[in-house]
């Protein structure tokens, strides 16, 4: 199995915004829109190549299905340093299941960060954990993760630089961030999800 995978499925939420150009390919970006059995919509950032849609661009309302991969990268925003979590398109297709959704990823990497234990406003025990995983060139993603109640408190005892296996999704969620002047404002967390974790 990959060391990184994810497989998505979801409702086109944006138009395509240009992301870069790289060795003459040019790559862009959209939010898929995932329903929780709960009705909360996870709106993941997706990045893809021209040369996947160039036939069969994604359109708002579509629903598509996605194979891909966690990706993460820094940029500097408004003077401070930001994560940003996509994932990365391999495959993408129009789904057949009009309303279906799916949102499942395999990593395997190696926790770079002691993890953080804290509890949730709604008091349940959740652990923070940002996973390296490898890929080719030479190159890490560095992907936050969190996981809940007794994988929590599993994750907690964890040493820097142990091997993992995690199965999840992906989310988004709102928080506040208290900023140095006093005031807060509203910033969209991305992480996985921790279903099940393992040593390997």
């Amino acid at each position: 199995m990959e060391s990184n995978l994810a497989e998505l499925c979801g409702a086109v939420l944006t138009e395509l915004k240009f992301s870069h150009k790289t060795y003459g390919e040019i790559f862009y970006t959209f939010v898929l829109g995932i329903e929780r059995r709960s009705g909360y919509i996870d709106e993941i950032n997706i990045m893809v190549s021209e040369r996947l849609i160039f036939d069969n661009p994604p359109r708002i309302n579509d629903y598509i299905e996605i194979k891909g991969q966690v990706r993460t990268y820094n940029e500097i925003l408004e003077g401070r340093n930001k994560l940003n979590v996509v994932v990365f398109a391999k495959e993408i297709y129009t789904s057949e299941n009009f309303g279906y959704n799916e949102n499942y990823v395999y990593l395997e990497g190696f926790l770079c960060k002691e993890p953080v234990k804290r509890t949730s406003p709604l008091g349940r025990d959740i652990c923070d954990l940002m996973l390296a995983v490898n890929r080719m060139y030479n190159k890490s993603d560095y992907v936050p993760c969190i996981a809940w109640g007794r994988n929590a408190g599993y994750a907690e005892s964890l040493s820097v630089g142990t091997k993992l296996s995690i199965e999840g999704r992906i989310q988004s969620r709102e928080y506040r961030k208290k900023l140095e002047d006093g005031t807060s404002e509203t910033r969209k967390a991305f992480e996985v999800s921790i279903v099940k974790i393992e040593e390997i």
